[in-house]
């Protein structure tokens, strides 16, 4: 291996590592809010890029008929739980189960959009609103639960959406346009505008990020809702909302991945499984915990991935998942066991 060839795998180990920056940062955000290790974010990835493919075909894009689904669903459960004595928040449900479906309805099938940006909004209005009608169908009702018990149900319901993403786009994988067609050279190393484009993006929704949790009053109160459940509740602070806003956030980011990686490879009904996994190495190096840690570790998981596909391309996806085993033996010497009192 030459210094350039090692340049060129860096430079794709960058890419790759700023999408599983992406899906580490949102299973931190929804572990951390909701105690939920949530194995279906790959599926936003997948239906957010299937969808832009639809989109860019002239299809109506079947993700439209699930949005309303999961919409008519949650407005017959938050019926049910006012009809029950439950207090009801119908200000959110009428933002998550009316409005949200009502924009992608009016975006899909009465606008068309014809560019590729517009086709980009319409497939984020999209996909954004199922994670809090996911969160509020499946998650809530199981908030009490075991993180255990929450994540056999995340099991759950992967398969469920990945059997609904082959019956929405069949076996067929698709690619989009990318987003830049430049082409640069850098010390003779080739650069595309997509990958920029990724790069650009991640870093400016990290800085969003940043920025969302420590100005905004919102953001603020996802921090205390990770930090102290019953104490947020204490303070005022409404958990249940704060589910639907972490869920909408990974929902977002799941969707701005697949619409980024979506140029770069063709995305099967499956392939958000597999990035999905490779999020979680990176959050598990962070302790589900630390935003900055994850980004590190899919970094890391990024250029493992790249110089393996090089030296032993068989075993890539082996070297990379067998990095969460030295991380957790790390962890697990630096945590202090307590022993439950009976």
């Amino acid at each position: 291996m030459d210094l350039q060839i090692a340049l060129m795998l860096g430079q794709d180990g960058l890419v790759n590592g700023a999408i599983y920056g992406l899906i580490a940062l949102a299973l931190v955000l929804v572990f951390s809010v909701t105690r939920v290790i949530f194995i279906p974010q790959g599926e936003f990835v997948a239906f957010g890029a299937l969808s832009m493919a639809m989109l860019q075909a002239g299809k109506v894009p079947a993700t439209l008929w699930l949005l309303l689904a999961l919409a008519l669903m949650t407005l017959v459960a938050e019926a049910w739980r006012h009809h029950r004595g439950t207090t009801v928040d119908w200000a959110s449900t009428a933002v998550w189960a009316v409005a949200m479906p009502a924009a992608a309805c009016t975006l899909v099938l009465l606008i068309r959009p014809a560019s590729i940006y517009l086709q980009a909004l319409t497939t984020l209005v999209l996909i954004t609103p199922l994670g809090p009608l996911l969160y509020r169908l499946v998650y809530r009702p199981l908030a009490d639960g075991t993180v255990l018990v929450l994540l056999i149900v995340s099991v759950a319901l992967h398969g469920v959406l990945v059997g609904l993403g082959l019956l929405f786009f069949g076996a067929e994988g698709s690619r989009t346009p990318a987003f830049s067609e430049a082409r640069f050279e850098l010390g003779g190393i080739p650069v595309t505008g997509q990958s920029l484009v990724v790069v650009a993006v991640t870093a400016l929704l990290v800085v969003a990020m940043f920025l969302f949790f420590g100005r905004s009053i919102v953001g603020k109160a996802l921090r205390a809702t990770a930090m102290n459940r019953v104490g947020a509740r204490l303070m005022g602070i409404p958990t249940e909302l704060s589910g639907d806003v972490s869920f909408a956030l990974a929902a977002l980011i799941g969707a701005v991945s697949g619409l980024l990686i979506a140029p770069l490879t063709t995305v099967y009904y499956d392939t958000g499984f597999l990035i999905g996994l490779k999020g979680f190495v990176a959050a598990i190096v962070g302790g589900l915990a630390s935003y900055p840690l994850a980004l590190a570790g899919a970094l890391i998981v990024g250029q493992l991935e790249s110089f393996s596909s090089f030296w032993a391309s068989a075993f890539k996806e082996v070297l990379v998942f067998t990095l969460i085993i030295p991380v957790l033996w790390w962890r697990s010497l630096q945590s202090r066991h307590v022993e439950d009192e009976e």
